[in-house]
């Protein structure tokens, strides 16, 4: 995909791939986190703390799948070119369905860091 569908798509290759990246970098952190709380014995609770960077990875990854960036959905614009580049969306019809998109994708990320967080807890 390489223009802007209203509610599918408004990111391009050199966006996808900052999400993608920033996926992995949040995973990464995820799991070092992870390992250290565990390590460390640090008390359960704080394992909950695990949720921002299990949902920034989900957000990410989700992102870079889609082809679609909820932060530039709440913003009103798309970018294909170089990253920074934005364009501004004038169609109030096509901001509200990115802002459908966008809000499904944080909600999804939110509910797996969630549920990652929560499992992160259980007794080993």
């Amino acid at each position: 995909m390489n223009e802007y569908i209203p509610g599918a798509c408004n990111i391009g290759s050199a966006e996808i791939a900052r999400r993608r990246n920033f996926g992995w970098v949040s995973l990464a952190v995820s799991i070092i986190l992870f390992i250290v709380l565990v390590w460390t014995g640090a008390n359960p609770f704080w394992r909950l703390f695990l949720f921002f960077p299990a949902a920034a990875a989900a957000s990410g990854f989700l992102q870079a799948y889609f082809h679609f960036c909820s932060g530039f959905a709440r913003l009103g614009v798309y970018n294909f070119g170089a990253p920074g580049q934005t364009t501004k969306i004038e169609d109030e019809t096509a901001r509200k369905k990115d802002k459908r998109k966008g809000f499904q994708i944080t909600l999804i990320a939110a509910l797996f860091g969630a549920v990652l967080a929560v499992l992160s807890t259980l007794p080993r």
